[in-house]
């Protein structure tokens, strides 16, 4: 993994709807798509008059509602990766046995391989039964 990635967003839950937490993803030059907790207030503008980002999130989710504005950021792809993640520790564990991070990155790209090679063979069909 190259250390000069990019990063471009942040999901998290509203646990971290924080001060540091905006910062710090802000200071990476990201965008943060953390929905506000509950009662949430608008924070003051940036130096110069601009809107904090995370007071652009409390408008759109006091305006359209929350599961609005989760569709339309894009923050339900954040509940995919947690159920990817889940799939991996169930079946691999939630422990890595390397020492070496770059060992670990290698034993973690094997799991995922497989876990994509076993949902290619065939996943089960789901549906809503009335």
């Amino acid at each position: 993994m190259d250390e000069q990635e990019i990063l471009e967003t942040v999901s998290a839950d509203d646990a971290y709807d924080t001060r540091h937490c905006h910062q710090a993803i802000r200071d990476k030059g990201a965008e943060a798509l953390i929905p506000p907790r509950e009662g949430a207030t608008e924070w003051p503008d940036d130096e110069g008059g601009v809107i904090h980002p995370r007071t652009a999130i409390v408008r759109c989710c006091n305006e359209m509602g929350k599961k609005e504005w989760k569709r339309q950021s894009g923050y339900h792809r954040r509940t995919l990766a947690e159920t990817a993640m889940f799939r991996i520790k169930a079946l691999f564990s939630d422990k890595l046995k390397n020492r070496t991070f770059a060992a670990e990155q290698v034993e973690a790209y094997l799991r995922i391989g497989a876990l994509n090679k076993m949902t290619g063979l065939g996943m089960s069909e789901s549906y809503p039964v009335s």
